[in-house]
């Protein structure tokens, strides 16, 4: 199992509709051939993909963000709906000034990115989507229960907490994840913002909110690739194929053995790899 690395620098803050989102760009040495966003998922944050990142920043400039109520953008405040993320996704795009980018989605990043595209109007170079939250169903029945019952897990003693969240995150894996890599998973959700808010984004993410969005995937306008771990917990990698079946041209599936949820970190070169092949 691999362990963090490739850390990302200090974040610039972009303020989109009075919400101020962490941003992260990776400039590579000499002229960038071309634009890369990479969009995270739940309950993760742009550090998941910091090694990939670097990775393509060799030759392209690369742009990550904490959707708001993540990682570094973790607050009480924003909503954190899908809805909201799409349209934020579409905002942030124009204020960074990017035309026309190839993108990574991961988890609901996947329903995120897709969403600003067919809902929004953003046109794509490409998409890559990795283990997506997009088709019915999903939402796993922890999902359900803490919908039902936010107030309650908000209030577990602290110690309960973590413990909770570090066994959930640590069961999308495959293989048992690094305690370096648990650390930096789990952090953004300790303490009287973390908390509350890692029960609060769960109860906002909502399968009808994918819903319009499934009913417009013939429309994506860009070629598109699929990637997914073959042993993935909590989508199954049938999605995948139902995934290439809903979108036009049936684009190239790619699925990695052994591999669970968490590609860029349980198998990090084999991701490299892959998007190497998808990009170029």
């Amino acid at each position: 199992m691999e362990t963090p690395d490739g850390t990302l620098p200090q974040p610039e803050t972009v303020v989109v509709d009075g919400v101020s989102i962490a941003t992260y760009v990776l400039e590579p040495p000499t002229e960038a051939v071309g634009d890369v966003v990479i969009c995270h998922g739940t309950p993760w944050s742009a550090a998941v993909w910091a090694g990939v990142a670097h990775h393509l920043s060799r030759d392209h400039r690369v742009h990550l963000w904490d959707m708001p109520g993540y990682g570094r953008s973790g607050t009480l405040d924003a909503a954190v709906d899908l809805d909201t993320q799409m349209s934020r996704l579409a905002r942030l795009l124009s204020l960074w000034g990017v035309n026309r980018p190839h993108v990574i989605a991961h988890d609901i990043g996947g329903a995120v990115a897709l969403g600003a595209h067919v809902l929004h109007g953003v046109d794509y170079a490409s998409l890559f989507l990795w283990d997506i939250v997009t088709l019915d169903p999903w939402g796993s029945p922890f999902f359900k229960l803490v919908a039902e019952h936010t107030d309650v897990f908000g209030a577990l003693p602290a110690p309960l907490h973590a413990a909770l969240v570090r066994e959930y995150i640590a069961g999308a894996a495959r293989r048992p994840l690094s305690s370096a890599w648990l650390d930096t998973l789990t952090g953004p959700w300790l303490g009287e913002v973390g908390q509350p808010g890692f029960y609060r984004q769960i109860a906002a993410l909502r399968p009808d909110h994918t819903q319009p969005l499934v009913r417009k995937l013939a429309e994506v306008r860009c070629r598109t690739r699929i990637g997914w771990g073959t042993d993935d917990p909590w989508i199954p990698v049938e999605q995948a194929t139902r995934l290439r079946q809903s979108l036009p041209g049936e684009p190239a599936v790619i699925t990695l053995d052994g591999v669970g949820h968490l590609a860029p970190i349980e198998s990090s070169a084999d991701v490299c790899r892959a998007v190497d092949d998808w990009i170029r």
